[in-house]
């Protein structure tokens, strides 16, 4: 496989993974209730992404480093807003 081949894939990949929490933030803002979120899902995906974060660090990947760690900023956004509006309940 070409390396264009393998960086659009990857870019792409990068891309999806980065707006999909994006629709989830949103809908937690609006609504200003988040009770719907799991709590155990987001503390896995945060810890997941931390992780690859640290791997591609490790292996001196930069794409998988940026992409996991806007991904875990996302991820913690949601984590956050959970804890924010559970606390007004």
């Amino acid at each position: 496989m070409s390396s264009l081949v393998a960086n659009t894939v990857g870019t792409a990949a990068a891309l999806c993974s980065m707006t999909s929490f994006a629709p989830q933030i949103a809908k937690i803002w609006r609504d200003r209730d988040a009770a719907e979120v799991s709590l155990a899902m987001y503390l896995v995906t945060v810890t997941g992404f931390v992780l690859w974060s640290g791997y591609g660090l490790i292996v001196r990947s930069w794409p998988v480093t940026v992409s996991n760690l806007v991904c875990l900023g996302m991820s913690a956004a949601v984590l956050v807003l959970k804890w924010r509006f559970s606390r007004r309940a």
